[in-house]
């Protein structure tokens, strides 16, 4: 009996505010958060396996060195940093929505959170101009003793050692390089893409339910929180994507 009553008077915390005393909804994100984490970290992992199994691997400085407007100038990893800025930004717009909710502000919390939505949009913008001009680029390929012009696809890869001494149009010839580039690089740029969609879908839900007064009438902003934590996460995975695919 004396034992059922210590461990019935046991007094877990006794520092402040309880780390347990934690809303369930927000409990939730963050276990749904770890578990994404895992995702992306396996197929990260999956990844790097293959890329440093090759005895060759396409050059980031030339694979991703085109500019929207710009014609052929060679600005590597000019458009990937803008796509990285932006997204960095829409966090910290996400932020001033979440404190601007703390605070009861309902038009702080609007106008930040269009903002957010704004960089969203704008991101995904930039992945589809640069998944297009990725594909329907033309490159010259030695392919079975003939050239061939090819973009990058999940099954061709033009980005191969280049052919010594030969040239096509004043460029030169390269040969197949490994067909795992492509399907690794859409698979997961895509994956985190539609993260992105999401998140952009989710905080337009957030804009219309502030619109309509009804966190007001709730008395909190915690799905504003919520919705900031997924937003992050976003944000945090594509610094892992931009090191993985556009640095190593």
């Amino acid at each position: 009996m004396s034992t059922a009553q210590a461990q019935v008077n046991t007094k877990w915390w006794g520092g402040g505010r309880s780390p347990f005393n934690i809303e369930y909804g927000k409990l939730m994100m963050w276990y749904f958060l770890m578990s994404d984490t895992f995702t992306f970290g396996a197929f990260l992992i999956s990844y790097g396996t293959i890329r440093f199994s090759q005895n060759y691997w396409p050059d980031p400085n030339k694979v991703f060195n085109a500019f929207p407007g710009m014609g052929h100038a060679n600005l590597p990893l000019a458009f990937v940093s803008l796509m990285t800025f932006i997204l960095i930004i829409s966090s910290v717009t996400m932020v001033l929505a979440v404190h601007a909710g703390h605070n009861m502000d309902k038009k702080g919390v609007i106008k930040w959170l269009a903002w957010t939505i704004v960089g969203g949009f704008a991101f995904l913008s930039c992945q589809a101009w640069e998944w297009t001009h990725l594909i329907t680029g033309e490159h010259a390929v030695l392919i079975n003793g003939k050239i061939e012009e090819i973009g990058t696809t999940v099954s061709r890869n033009p980005w191969g050692p280049a052919v010594a001494g030969m040239m096509h149009d004043g460029h030169a010839v390269t040969t197949p390089g490994p067909v795992a580039f492509g399907g690794y690089f859409f698979g997961i740029t895509g994956f985190h893409g539609f993260h992105v969609f999401s998140g952009v879908v989710i905080n337009v839900i957030m804009l219309l339910m502030t619109i309509g007064g009804v966190f007001d009438q709730k008395g909190h902003y915690l799905m504003i929180e919520k919705a900031g934590l997924y937003w992050h996460f976003v944000d945090l995975v594509w610094v892992f994507v931009f090191l993985c695919f556009y640095l190593i």
